[in-house]
């Protein structure tokens, strides 16, 4: 084989590599749907009331009561809206299944951060004060210990006190 056919192979070679490439993307890019619609199914209207868990793309994950005539936009609302960098998608909303039952309770004395920051009001500063806080004085004795944890006011406190537990 001579030089000039060597060129002639390796140019279509790369050329149908790269109809390839392309033929892909497009087909990939075709079924690609950035507003992919968030389904929800609720129980009826009768059952519904308590609490929900709005997680993910929110801006303070937690708890929060709802009713029947709730939206989802009010539940969206109370969390604190959509994170500036989450995408519809990532919202996560747990409905526990029987409504009136409390959502289980996080333990003060084990819990890692990224629990803690579940709770309302609890972000990455205030949870990792939790847990400095936990390392430097002990375990907690009780749940009302945690006001005492730096950047806990008696307004964050009562927000989270039913939602957490000291387990022994």
């Amino acid at each position: 084989m001579n030089q000039d056919t060597f060129k002639y192979i390796r140019a279509l070679v790369v050329i149908l590599l790269l109809a390839v490439i392309v033929t892909g993307g497009l087909a990939a890019w075709s079924k690609y749907d950035p507003e992919q619609p968030l389904e929800i199914t609720l129980k009826p209207a009768a059952e519904i009331a308590g609490e929900i868990y709005a997680g993910g793309g929110v801006n303070n994950p937690g708890f929060y009561p709802f009713t029947a005539s709730d939206t989802l936009p009010d539940i969206i609302r109370a969390a604190g809206g959509l994170a500036a960098d989450a995408a519809p998608g990532q919202l996560r909303l747990d409905v526990p299944r029987n409504a009136a039952d409390p959502p289980q309770k996080i333990d003060l004395n084990r819990a890692e951060a990224w629990l803690l920051e579940a709770l309302p009001g609890i972000g990455e500063t205030r949870a990792r004060a939790i847990i400095d806080y936990r390392t430097q004085h002990g375990r907690f004795r009780n749940v009302a210990e945690l006001q005492q944890v730096e950047g806990i006011g008696a307004a964050t406190y009562e927000t989270i006190k039913d939602l957490v537990t000291v387990a022994e």
